[in-house]
């Protein structure tokens, strides 16, 4: 029996993947035959994303949807859909975003059939993540690989491969949007999942912190200030508590903190503040650590005297000046 839903084309899921399949090859090849072929697969996305969304008037009949979830998996196209973004028109991307993210999120009881999908052919992630270098599908790419790291298991599978490093090249693109929506999923990344994070981080400290601290020292304000609002948040999450004591153990970052503390700008100065205050207010200092803060004592304390005087409205950072200039004080050189 016909379905009333599709009331324009009465197709079924099987049909609209196999017609999209055929009208997505003929666009690859980019002949002459293109035009044609374009509109068919406006034509079947749009259909495609009233079984899944169903319309104003009805909900999407549950089956129906199992059947179009089931061929989208089977017939590969979730994945020609994304390594050919760029094909499709603009509508059409935005179509293709819809229904990825829409049958992502489709759970059968506890499971998520399209991420246990994705988690076999995870080159599905890392050409989302490529999508940061085609600047026409870099925010629609950033908009998928949101919604896939929701997902602890795909969260993961990014965290842990090599592509990760990646993102330090795109948070610092040219294009302002791009960095932007780079830098949020960054974020995503690091502050979602907190237990896989704070192991992941602890595995990897190393290679991560030196390419963050590029970051911290970039010409680019709004990364600077982003990466240092980051990382005040990392290390002040308790379930990262051993990456925050490795972090500020090593005096090379408390020298770093110092240096953006005098930054031009008062919001990085403000940012930095916030983990410079880390390093003072541990009570289980370093000896280096304690050493740069003892050399740099009468100067410190007069610098945080005047630091940002004028945020007169912000009790809780004159609290927290004051506590760190009284710890600075106190400060008293160890017997050797």
């Amino acid at each position: 029996k016909k379905m009333p839903l599709f009331s324009k084309s009465h197709r079924n899921p099987a049909e609209i993947v196999r017609i999209l399949k055929d009208n997505m090859a003929i666009l690859e090849k980019q002949d002459k035959k293109t035009d044609k072929a374009s509109e068919e697969v406006s034509k079947s996305l749009q259909a495609m994303k009233e079984i899944l969304c169903g319309t104003n008037e009805k909900e999407p009949p549950t089956e129906t949807v199992a059947q179009l979830a089931q061929e989208l998996y089977k017939s590969g196209l979730l994945v020609t859909l994304i390594a050919n973004l760029q094909l499709i028109d603009f509508e059409g991307k935005k179509d293709v975003t819809q229904i990825f993210n829409n049958i992502l999120r489709r759970q059968i009881g506890t499971r998520s059939p399209t991420v246990e999908y994705i988690s076999a052919h995870p080159h599905i992630l890392f050409m989302l993540l490529k999508g940061y270098e085609a600047p026409q599908i870099a925010l629609r790419c950033g908009i998928m690989l949101r919604e896939c790291i929701r997902h602890e298991p795909l969260a993961k599978i990014i965290l842990f491969s090599n592509q990760f490093r990646d993102f330090f090249k795109y948070v610092e693109l040219s294009t302002f949007d791009i960095a932007s929506d780079a830098f949020a999923t960054f974020k995503d990344l690091l502050t979602r999942h907190k237990v896989l994070v704070a192991d992941f981080l602890e595995q990897n400290y190393d290679t991560i912190f030196e390419d963050y601290e590029k970051l911290l020292q970039s010409e680019n304000y709004v990364t600077k200030r982003q990466s240092l609002k980051l990382l005040g948040e990392l290390i002040l999450d308790r379930h990262n508590f051993a990456i925050m004591t490795k972090y500020i153990s090593k005096p090379e970052n408390l020298k770093l903190m110092m240096n953006l503390l005098r930054d031009k700008s008062p919001n990085i100065q403000f940012e930095a503040f916030h983990v410079f205050k880390v390093f003072v207010a541990s009570p289980h200092k370093t000896q280096p650590i304690v050493e740069i803060l003892l050399k740099n004592q009468p100067k410190l304390i007069e610098f945080l005297s005047s630091f940002q005087k004028d945020r007169t409205d912000d009790e809780q950072f004159t609290d927290e000046k004051n506590y760190l200039i009284k710890q600075i004080r106190d400060l008293k050189k160890t017997a050797p």
